[in-house]
């Protein structure tokens, strides 16, 4: 099994696509997952995110419905968006960042529209869950470092979106980089032709920065 880290906030919808995606790819690979705030990787990089444009906004929730739709994925937009995932992110941290919490919280706010605002939506994910004082649990400093630490070292590795898939010294990021994770997975070779090469090494011409 490979090693590898998926960087992920439960505000993206692709997140949850590609944690449906990865259940059912079985890929040789031991993810070790790490919730990030998205906020802070766009603050870190200088970029708005998608949700903060207003076109770019309604094509985006278009987009992740029509990919849902496509993999026969269960998939409402939640009824408010973008939202706090503050909460949701500890939780998963509190919980220790296990793949069943994080498809649990994941389920909760894209299967069916939730409103992730709503006292009883986060009520039901903590009853589903077994949670006790779940509101308690989120305070606690360990596991609110441990969130700012993951976004400072997904900063550190050049993460810049979510989700991310980090193996080896490659980052797979997004939905439509499941692929070509597949393929470095396989050794193939498309992926160390000349063109790529190539490809690694365009220089800039110009920057706006």
């Amino acid at each position: 099994m490979t090693p590898a880290t998926l960087y992920f906030d439960v505000i993206s919808p692709y997140a949850y696509i590609m944690d449906v995606l990865l259940r059912r790819a079985s890929l040789p690979l031991e993810i070790t997952l790490k919730p990030v705030l998205f906020a802070g990787l766009l603050k870190a990089h200088g970029n708005k995110g998608p949700a903060e444009i207003p076109r770019k906004r309604q094509h985006t929730y278009e987009l992740c419905t029509w990919l849902a739709q496509c993999h026969d994925i269960p998939f409402r937009m939640p009824a408010v968006h973008p939202f706090n995932p503050i909460r949701y992110l500890r939780l998963i941290v509190a919980l220790g960042c296990s793949r069943a919490v994080a498809s649990a919280v994941f389920d909760s706010l894209y299967r069916e529209g939730a409103d992730p605002d709503d006292p009883r939506v986060w009520r039901a994910l903590t009853v589903e869950l077994g949670v006790a004082e779940p509101d308690a649990r989120i305070e606690a400093p360990e596991v609110k470092l441990a969130l700012r630490r993951n976004t400072e070292e997904a900063v550190a590795a050049g993460v810049f979106g979510v989700p991310t898939v980090l193996a080896g010294d490659r980052l797979f990021w997004g939905v439509d980089s499941l692929p070509m994770l597949q393929a470095w997975l396989s050794g193939d070779p498309a992926l160390e032709t000349p063109a790529m090469q190539a490809a690694r090494e365009v220089r800039p011409g110009v920057s706006r920065l």
